[in-house]
Formats: C-alpha cells, sequence, structure tokens
C-alpha cells in the first residue's frame, strides 16, 4: 500500500469547498432518483398487457377489468411521479 498516494489524496478532498460537494451529492441523489420512474412504466406495461389477456380469454369481465386496471395504472403513476418529484427537488434545491 502506497501511503504517500493516500496523503496526497487526503489533502486534494480536504481542498473542497463543503458547498460544492453537498451539490454534486444532490445531484448524484436526482439521477438516482430519477431511475425510481422505470419501475412504474414497466409495471404499467405489464399490467396492462395481463388485463388486455384476461378481457380477450373472458369478454364478460371486460368492464371490471378495465376499471381495476385504471386504478392499479394510476397507483402506480403515482409512485413514478413521486420519484420524478425527489429527482427534481434534489436537481434544481440542493440540500445543505
Amino acid at each position: 500500500m502506497d501511503h504517500q498516494l493516500i496523503a496526497q489524496a487526503g489533502t486534494a478532498a480536504a481542498g473542497v469547498d463543503p458547498n460544492t460537494m453537498v451539490i454534486v451529492a444532490s445531484r448524484i441523489g436526482a439521477g438516482i432518483a430519477a431511475v425510481g420512474v422505470f419501475g412504474p412504466g414497466i409495471g404499467i406495461g405489464i399490467a396492462a398487457s395481463k388485463a388486455l389477456e384476461g378481457m380477450a380469454r373472458q369478454p364478460e369481465m371486460t368492464g371490471k377489468l378495465l376499471a381495476n386496471g385504471i386504478i392499479f395504472a394510476a397507483l402506480m403513476e403515482a409512485l413514478g411521479l413521486f420519484a420524478f418529484v425527489v429527482a427534481c427537488l434534489l436537481y434544481f434545491k440542493p440540500l445543505g
């Protein structure tokens, strides 16, 4: 292990402004939170395909499946919007 490199790395990190580090950490967190938008999109697609499959198998259940599908899609979309809002807040208004 090279102790000189470790000592140099410590002095280089000491010269960074803490406010800049907060902004960088907030931007990284915003990117991670934005990944949460993909899950509900995939979930809505799977739920819609299963609802259409159920309607094709039992046409008499179309009304009930459609109503339940819309409710589930709205709930999944709310999670995606929540992740999007968290990402926007972290990006535009960093904590600190």
